[in-house]
This record gives structure tokens, sequence and C-alpha cells, in this order.
């Protein structure tokens, strides 16, 4: 079989202002002659080009690293409500206290992994075991749980016997980890935990759930179960296992993109795995974005990169050539550093989810993640 050719070392970037070109506007093909056969194995929800103007994500500046505000004890927890239900919410959602810290949440443990293998030396607390053990637990059940024989290609039914069992012992799960003076934020934790693994109804998972993960990494943060000294386990031991977890569940379940960008957003089904896996690669000295082509690399290097094992995964289960199913992606690799990806990837994920009333009209405010921000939390 003839090895993939690598692009050329002297092609200049695809785009001199941008390291995304945008996707085509329209299709260029007619019902008279249609495009190549290429499928899927899962079809995304709705094949649209994203609307958001690309010249304004290119113009924004790079998000920036922040500490977590810690809770003051005694904290009163309340259940976390949805609030975003037009435009104006997410303006005044992503203008927020909430919004920044939050984000600089996600930037913080972008930082915490670069230029790092998964395998390098880390610090990992019992709490952090603790978590993986629970993420662990989650994916056994996916064995004791087979998907139902049905004639149905998508959205296995058997996924909401998976998800009623964890909604079952999310409670339990969670007093894992609390010690005896938080238990009381179950209240508010456990509806970010349980929203993170996808909707039982739709049977679909998409980056509004992906994001609900972080977000209840970052309410375990505020309450300083985690700390900036786990950053890098949170990402290199947890939020890999859960992306395990994730990758199980779609395959046996055969869950359903959520959303509408399909095969013109990064991924069926997530985001941040890119993030950090560009984090990963920074100033690695041979492989450049360019490389996602490389099949060597990608079989040798994927179990230690996240941005490569995500490449694999997408390889593994859609059909036909790369830059039709993944356009975007296909785009990315002509970026001449991992650096530029990166901060690419960090302005769009600001863009292309926290500000997106479809996917942000299902987060959750409460008292850890305040709905216009802490300011009078902390200057009383």
């Amino acid at each position: 079989m003839e090895e993939p050719q690598e692009h050329n070392d002297e092609e200049p970037p695809k785009s001199s202002t941008t390291p995304f070109d945008p996707p085509p506007t329209q299709s260029p093909w007619s019902e008279i002659s249609p495009p190549p056969t290429y499928r899927p194995l899962r079809a995304p929800a709705i094949n649209l080009p994203p609307n958001t103007n690309s010249q304004a994500i290119i113009l924004a500046p790079v998000p920036r690293s922040q500490k977590v505000l810690p809770i003051s004890l005694p904290h009163t927890f309340q259940s976390p409500l949805q609030r975003i239900h037009s435009p104006d919410d997410i303006r005044q959602f992503i203008n927020s206290d909430s919004a920044t810290n939050f984000l600089g949440f996600v930037v913080s443990l972008s930082e915490s992994i670069r230029s790092h293998k998964l395998s390098d030396s880390y610090h990992e607390s019992t709490t952090l075991k603790k978590i993986v053990s629970i993420i662990e637990t989650l994916i056994q059940w996916t064995e004791e749980i087979p998907p139902a024989q049905q004639s149905s290609r998508y959205g296995n039914i058997s996924y909401r016997t998976w998800h009623n069992r964890l909604v079952e012992n999310s409670e339990s799960l969670m007093l894992l980890i609390l010690p005896e003076h938080l238990k009381s934020s179950i209240v508010e934790i456990v509806p970010y935990f349980t929203d993170s693994f996808g909707n039982s109804s739709r049977i679909d998972y998409g980056t509004g759930h992906e994001t609900n993960f972080a977000a209840w990494l970052y309410c375990l943060a505020r309450m300083g179960i985690v700390e900036e000294a786990d950053y890098q386990a949170l990402v290199s031991r947890v939020f890999v296992n859960y992306i395990e977890l994730m990758r199980k569940l779609q395959s046996v379940y055969n869950l359903e993109p959520a959303g509408s960008h399909g095969v013109w957003g990064l991924d069926d089904y997530h985001f941040l795995p890119f993030i950090f896996g560009s984090s990963q690669l920074i100033d690695h000295k041979y492989m450049k974005p360019k490389s996602i082509h490389n099949e060597d690399i990608l079989v040798n290097f994927s179990s230690e990169y996240m941005y490569l094992s995500g490449i694999v995964f997408i390889k593994k289960v859609k059909k036909g050539l790369f830059a039709e199913h993944s356009p975007l992606l296909d785009d990315i690799s002509g970026v001449p550093t991992w650096n530029k990806v990166n901060s690419g990837l960090l302005k769009m994920y600001r863009a292309e989810v926290l500000e997106k009333v479809p996917i942000m009209q299902h987060f959750l405010f409460g008292s850890l993640i305040q709905w216009y921000g802490f300011l009078f939390l902390f200057h009383d």
C-alpha cells in the first residue's frame, strides 16, 4: 500500500490571514452530478456550514488562562438552572466574570499539558485517582449493558438503560470524592455530571455535553477538590479517560451527533481534545500540523497525543477522503505551527461553542457558575 504523502515542506499555509479557511458557502455539487460517494458511519445531524463570521474569530484576542476563583466557606449551594434563551443572553454571559473564569480554566488545562506526552510523569492526587475510577466504572457499565437488537442504525435504546443507571448512581458516585463539609454540593454538581455524557431522550452527544464535563471539573476546582497541581493529570488521566468513555458510548450505542455543525465542524462530537492535543504538540521537534496525513505517525504516536488520537478515531468511523468528511481539520493541517493551531482553536471554542445559543441554552447556572458572574461575591 502506498504510504500517504506528506505536504511539501515549502508549501505556504492555506491562508495568509487565517489559520482556518472558511468552508464553502454552498455545495459545488448539483443534483445531476452528485458528490463523491463517501458515507460517515454515523452521519452528522445536519450538514450545514457554520454561519459565524470567520474574520471576527481571527481578529478576536486569544483567551488567557485564569486562576479559578475559590468559593468562601460556609457556602450555600443551589440546584442549577438554564438561563440562556437568546443572543442577548449569550452576550451577557460571554462578557461575565463567570464565562471569563470558566474559559480561563480551560486555557489553564491546555497550558498544563503543553509539550507533554500523556505518559509523562505528573502529580496525581488521591482525589484524581477516585475520579478516574468513577469513569472506569462508567466504561464497565457499557460491557454490562449490551446494545439492543433494533432495526434503526442510530440511537440504540440501550443507551437509555446506561444513562438511567448513571442518574440513579450519580449521588453515590459524587460522595466518593466529596469531603464531609462539601457533601451539600451534590445538589449543584450532579446535574453537570449527569449531563456530561449525552442526552437520553434524543440519544445524542455533542460539544455542549463535553462543555458540561469541563464545567463539572471547574466546579470541583472552585470548591478546592482539585487544585492547580492536579491540572496536568486532569487532562492526561481524567479527560483522556472521559474521551475513551465517550468514544465507547458513541460506538456501542451509536449516539447521534448533537447540534448542526456536522461535517463542517471540527468533529461530529468533540472539540476540547483538539485544544488540549494541539497544546501537547507545541514545539515538537518533528511533528507538525501537516503530520496528521502521515499514517506512520498516527499509528505510532496516537496513544501519546490527543490530537492524533482524535484524527485516528475519525478515520476509523468515517469513510471516504479526509478532506471531504473533515474539511476543517484538513484546512487546519496547513497551519504552520501547533502554537497557532492551539490559539486559533481556543478562539474558535469561544465563538463556536460558548457563544452559540443552540449549545449554551442547555448550560446550567447556580452558585458555582453564576449567571452574570461573581463580582458581588468577591467585592463585598
